[in-house]
């Protein structure tokens, strides 16, 4: 693999300049669904880039207006930042090497932070609010034909029983089981951030690829170390193994009822 390299929202709007020096987004416009689209919002970002918080805070305001909503915010802390003075303890060298299959994917010449990723098919610079806001609205008036139902069959501390029913995935399909924990803060005490406390929302703490077996199935999704049900939750997605583009979302949060087994 050739080496990462890491642009910063500084060094790409220094690029840039020539085409607008600052982005202003336009009035917040609502998140309305249409009968079958959905929107997965994949943020790539890291706790040792300065650049990052603002797209931070803009996932988080799209996550409380879209409640509800078929729009699934996914946040991804890359690993290369640790390297030049904070060690973010939600980063994964996983999360990075994802990163780059969407270079891959998408024909981009490099990675850089921070970066969203809408429905595995649009990207650009993750505090852009009017693009994002744009994208969003793309993929709820959108119809794949596929649809995703989920559910917690059955979860303990290190593992749970996944029952999916998937139809209509198109080519080339898997389900990748993302672990997320809903909330966290974290206060810095080196690199770009160093003395800041930044928050964070929907934080990928796992990714789990999942080989469809038919329509529908059984996974056993492993859990990450602290894994609490009441302020954790899973989203899977049906995605393209070989250009990227998701097909369908969906949520199964943990609920103590009847049909699926929480956790205290």
């Amino acid at each position: 693999m050739k080496s990462i390299k890491i642009f910063s929202l500084v060094a790409f709007v220094a690029v840039a300049a020539g085409l607008s020096a600052f982005i202003r987004p336009k009035a917040s416009a609502g998140i309305n669904a249409g009968d079958n689209g959905f929107a997965v919002v994949e943020l790539f970002t890291s706790e040792g880039c300065s650049s990052c918080p603002p797209a931070d805070a803009l996932v988080a305001k799209i996550e409380k207006e879209s409640s509800g909503k078929p729009v699934y915010i996914l946040a991804y802390h890359v690993d290369y930042w640790n390297r030049l003075g904070w060690k973010d303890q939600f980063s994964s060298a996983d999360f990075s090497k994802r990163q780059g299959e969407y270079a891959k994917y998408l024909k981009l010449e490099s990675v850089y932070t921070p970066q969203i990723v809408v429905n595995g098919k649009t990207e650009f610079v993750g505090s852009e609010e009017s693009r994002l806001r744009n994208a969003i609205r793309a993929g709820l008036q959108s119809n794949t034909g596929a649809k995703l139902a989920l559910v917690v069959a059955n979860a303990d501390t290190k593992q749970l029983r996944l029952k999916y029913t998937a139809e209509g995935a198109g080519e080339n399909p898997v389900l990748q089981v993302a672990v997320i924990e809903k909330a966290a803060v974290s206060k810095i005490g080196a690199g770009e951030n160093n003395g800041r406390t930044l928050s964070h929302v929907q934080i990928v703490r796992k990714l789990q690829q999942v080989t469809l077996a038919g329509n529908n199935g059984v996974a056993n999704i492993s859990l990450p170390n602290g894994f609490d049900a009441k302020n954790w939750e899973i989203i899977g997605f049906l995605q393209n193994r070989a250009n990227g583009s998701i097909a369908g979302a969906a949520k199964a949060t943990f609920v103590s009822d009847n049909n699926t087994a929480a956790l205290k």
